[in-house]
């Protein structure tokens, strides 16, 4: 027997399609989180940073092999109230972001700021190190 498609699906998915933009898998990057304005003027690079719903304890930035990588973690809420969830799109977990400053930025270079849910960094510009002459000479006898 056929029939309408509505019976096919739960009755709230229609209800909700188009009025949230689709979450992915991936953490804050995938589902429109997370996302990144970088802005360049001459003393360097302004990073501004969305983390919706994340606490200042929960965000670390680190720097190694010349990225720059910021973590967050954002832990779900604890209900009180028990219930069956019909639809849920917050998202929560751990996520990171990296990005490329180069060899000769530390983590003293970089300033960072944490305020209404937008985290803010300055990367200073830094000159290159030239190459060093790693050429090695044999001792002839």
């Amino acid at each position: 027997m056929l029939m309408p498609r509505f019976f096919e699906r739960d009755l709230f998915d229609d209800l909700f399609d188009g009025a949230f933009p689709r979450m992915a898998a991936s953490g804050f990057q995938g589902s429109g989180m997370m996302r990144a304005d970088i802005r360049e003027n001459g003393e360097g690079f302004a990073l501004e940073i969305d983390l919706p719903g994340v606490k200042k304890e929960n965000v670390r930035a680190s720097v190694k092999d010349g990225c720059l990588t910021v973590t967050a973690s954002l832990e779900e809420a604890k209900d009180e109230e028990k219930g069956r969830y019909l639809r849920k799109e917050r998202t929560q977990g751990n996520f990171s972001r990296t990005f490329y400053v180069g060899d000769t930025v530390t983590e003293e270079d970089i300033r960072a700021k944490f305020e209404n849910g937008v985290l803010s960094l300055f990367v200073p510009k830094k000159e290159a190190l030239p190459p060093k002459d790693e050429t090695k000479y044999i001792a002839i006898a």
